[in-house]
């Protein structure tokens, strides 16, 4: 079956040739088909044609879309875009007159209204960040909850740490970072390019976050049977009722359309103890204080709860970070790779942000120094916003969200270089982007998808989410690896050229 929006092209001339990596079964045990290259528009036509006659019945293959045959999306945990880029020259920062903030909170403990200032602590304390406290910091669009949210907070949290808990003593939620602290971040937003209207998709913390992150939506079910998944950004599992591991995820994830049309995937996470609380209580203990490991469903690891993984067999693509590295020095990393973090690399407070620095350059040095880095994209971004002071009202799309402002970055060598994408975006643009890339365009859409579910919005298709292919230029000379330091030394404030 012709892939409809190629088909189009060819029949415009738009694309004369075009880079291609495809596999199909030729059916009758006779084995696979694989094509990789640039060959003609008439060529790719014809050998489309030929594959979807003779896999009918068997499992779809579109032709890659792009050069991008690898996208890695690297999830990070709690800062808000203002902490990180907000005195980054030219981004749609801190609101500021001859340096100073033209903006400020009011501290209900003081009466005082605090303006933004530079926060040169490595270890951080943040705010609540549960749907709730995104509601109270919002505040109708006066941005102005912040710090009342931090004060209401229980402080002190020692272990893994809480949605509704403040980590620290001090309320630093107004604090905010630059090249001095994260100068690799800074670096990779000046050399590739720096979002900054990326959204969180919900208004709510990390569990349904990492939900939208590979299904575009958070529910709660009461069995197998999709209908019966009700919308729930709160807290979809209640680790107390369904016991460590107990969920049942019977929505449809985006792994169910990449099997179906043979698209490979990986999700990739570090041992270690999870960043946050299971239950949404104020203190890690018992079931609700998790390690987490490859094999174990949890909050940053929802794939084996998903009906759809188990039902295609495809929970061994689950893997620790290890097989990652590997992976991306041997250049067999899959088509769609997920990389999250364990508690002490994952910048969620109390972990520093020089430790979960250094992680991700570690990642990002392996897949440059890697041979898939001429054909990778990578997204890095953050899963919320830990409570941290962010200016911009989120927009409203669904009774979802989207939620605060998160960092976030495409790094590929195809990247516009130094390019600030201002367009409105979520991580369902992460989906959209795949979807276009890999499968011609499909959609986690209820009508059509094959799989219906009472999902209120198909994400991908809003009018508001921009378009990620806007951050590209195949055009251009391929950006060469941009190896750096995993223990960088400070930079200057900003860093030279921005």
């Amino acid at each position: 079956m012709l892939n409809e929006h190629i088909t189009e092209a060819f029949m415009q001339g738009h694309w004369p040739s075009r880079h291609v990596h495809m596999e199909c079964d030729t059916g009758k045990g006779r084995g696979r088909t694989v094509v990789s290259g640039v060959i003609s528009c008439a060529l790719l036509a014809l050998l489309l044609a030929s594959c979807g006659s003779q896999s009918q019945t068997t499992q779809k293959t579109y032709a890659i879309a792009t050069k991008i045959k690898h996208v890695i999306v690297i999830m990070q945990e709690n800062r808000s875009f203002d902490t990180y880029f907000g005195t980054y020259p030219g981004a749609d920062g801190i609101p500021m007159q001859n340096g100073v903030p033209t903006v400020c909170v009011n501290d209900p403990a003081t009466g005082q209204c605090v303006k933004p200032y530079h926060n040169a602590n490595d270890l951080n304390g943040g705010g609540p960040h549960g749907a709730t406290n995104a509601t109270a910091d919002i505040n109708g669009g006066a941005m102005n909850g912040f710090i009342g949210q931090a004060e209401k907070g229980r402080k002190g949290c020692i272990d893994t740490t809480n949605p509704i808990c403040t980590n620290s003593a001090a309320v630093d939620v107004m604090g905010w970072h630059d090249a001095r602290e994260i100068p690799n971040y800074w670096t990779y937003a000046h050399d590739f390019v720096l979002q900054d209207h990326m959204f969180e998709p919900n208004a709510s913390w990390s569990l349904p976050s990492h939900l939208f992150m590979v299904s575009a939506w958070s529910a709660h079910c009461g069995s197998s049977d999709p209908s019966s998944c009700v919308n729930n950004i709160v807290g979809p599992v209640n680790i107390k009722q369904a016991g460590p591991g107990g969920a049942d995820y019977a929505w449809t994830d985006l792994t169910y359309l990449m099997h179906k049309y043979n698209v490979s995937w990986g999700y990739y996470l570090s041992n270690g103890n999870e960043p946050d609380c299971e239950d949404d209580a104020m203190i890690c203990s018992g079931a609700t204080q998790k390690k987490q490991k490859a094999g174990v469903p949890g909050i940053w690891n929802p794939l084996p709860n998903f009906d759809t993984v188990k039902q295609d067999g495809q929970t061994g693509n689950i893997q620790d970070v290890s097989n990652f590295f590997t992976q991306a020095k041997n250049g067999t990393l899959p088509a769609v790779s997920w990389v999250v973090p364990n508690g002490t690399v994952s910048e969620h407070p109390p972990a520093l942000v020089s430790r979960g620095q250094s992680y991700v350059t570690t990642l990002i040095n392996a897949v440059m120094q890697g041979p898939d880095w001429n054909s990778t994209a990578i997204f890095l971004t953050w899963d919320d916003w830990g409570g941290f002071y962010d200016h911009v009202k989120p927009p409203s799309v669904d009774q979802n969200g989207y939620g605060l402002r998160v960092p976030a970055m495409v790094i590929s060598p195809y990247a516009k270089q130094g390019y600030i994408d201002s367009q409105t975006l979520s991580f369902d643009a992460y989906l959209k982007f795949i979807e276009d890339n890999f499968i011609g365009g499909q959609r986690l859409d209820p009508k059509t998808d094959g799989r219906p579910d009472p999902r209120p919005t198909v994400r991908e298709n809003v009018a508001i989410l921009g378009n990620l292919m806007n951050d590209f230029d195949f055009n251009q000379t391929p950006i060469q690896p941009v190896i750096l330091s995993p223990n960088p030394t400070p930079g200057p404030a900003s860093i030279p050229g921005t």
